[in-house]
């Protein structure tokens, strides 16, 4: 049988202390109040969601997912209760049955619920229905859906995922669409260097550089796969040209004093490698390969000081392991 209630109080006051409770942070003490309420016939209106809300609150996702579908079962226009069904089904990773929930959320709410409409995208990019996907975040970004910039709008969200070859399929859709596209060719190089494919990615940044010949970043990645397959002369001058756009970019200096040792020009590759120090002091490569440099222009001191300070670089960027309780 169903409890009785306890005071005469009514269940608006007991939801509305619980919902204080809540907003002043006491969530287990919002949970006790709302779990008793919960339990009446007929149902107290907005408790399953606040109790819902109150378990999600301290990370409790299994409770709040039974919560929530107790609240839309009990009123099916709960906009919010189903959008919140819809975000803990993800963060339980399962993405197949918060789809439903969360394409009901971005209906209702088209121009207003970004959450809902991310936490879609990247459901359904986790099962694959990558057109969907790329749809959703159209929506988001107020691109069309077919749009080359659509395409290269999910081609990058899929490279921050780490799916570096179905990005490349969608930044190939956009080019396809639209050959002039700026930054799609940068992205092809950029996954052909991960994958060391050197010539096609030198390829991809002569493409992009055609396009948008202000991007010093193109210059830089060029420079870098120059230097991979060993031409210098195209490196250096590739690297020039993104040092002159770009004064601040550490990687082209790093990067002009490592082309430049190969070629044999130690006190010009001090200069850069030094100008890269001061950019950033806790840069690896600066110091190491500034120490390399010292060493052949018999700077021992010098070399042994950059050395020491590569590793202690090197030691500071080392996660740090938790011990004991």
């Amino acid at each position: 049988s169903l409890p009785a209630r306890a005071t005469t109080t009514p269940a608006s006051d007991d939801l509305a202390k619980a919902q204080d409770l809540l907003k002043h942070n006491h969530p287990g003490q919002a949970i006790a109040i709302l779990k008793m309420l919960v339990a009446f016939e007929p149902p107290i209106k907005g408790a399953e969601h606040e109790l819902g809300t109150a378990y999600y609150s301290v990370g409790e996702l299994v409770e709040a997912e039974k919560a929530f579908v107790k609240a839309i079962e009990q009123d099916a226009s709960d906009q919010d209760s189903v959008q919140m069904e819809g975000l803990v089904l993800y963060r339980l990773g399962r993405q197949n049955a918060a789809i439903p929930y969360l394409e009901r959320a971005v209906q209702w709410t088209p121009n207003a619920n970004a959450d809902a409409q991310t936490v879609l995208g990247l459901c359904f990019v986790s099962v694959k229905r990558y057109d969907d996907a790329r749809i959703t975040y159209a929506k988001l970004f107020d691109e069309p859906p077919e749009s080359a910039a659509s395409f290269l709008l999910l081609a990058t969200i899929l490279r921050h995922m780490a799916q570096s070859e179905q990005a490349a399929i969608q930044a190939q859709k956009a080019l396809d669409i639209s050959p002039g596209l700026p930054l799609a060719h940068f992205m092809l190089g950029e996954i052909a260097l991960e994958k060391s494919d050197h010539d096609l990615a030198a390829r991809q940044f002569e493409a992009e550089h055609l396009i948008n010949p202000d991007y010093a970043l193109t210059y830089e990645r060029l420079g870098d796969a120059y230097l991979r397959m060993e031409k210098l002369p195209e490196a250096q001058m590739a690297l020039t040209k993104a040092i002159t756009l770009d004064t601040t970019l550490i990687s082209a200096f790093v990067k002009m004093g490592k082309v430049l040792l190969r070629r044999q020009d130690v006190q010009t590759a001090i200069m850069y490698l030094e100008h890269a120090e001061k950019l950033d002091p806790n840069d690896f490569e600066a110091h190491s390969f500034l120490a390399q440099a010292y060493h052949r222009n018999g700077q021992e001191d010098d070399a042994k000081r950059e050395n020491a300070l590569a590793e202690k670089v090197h030691h500071d960027s080392q996660p740090v392991l938790q011990t004991g309780k």
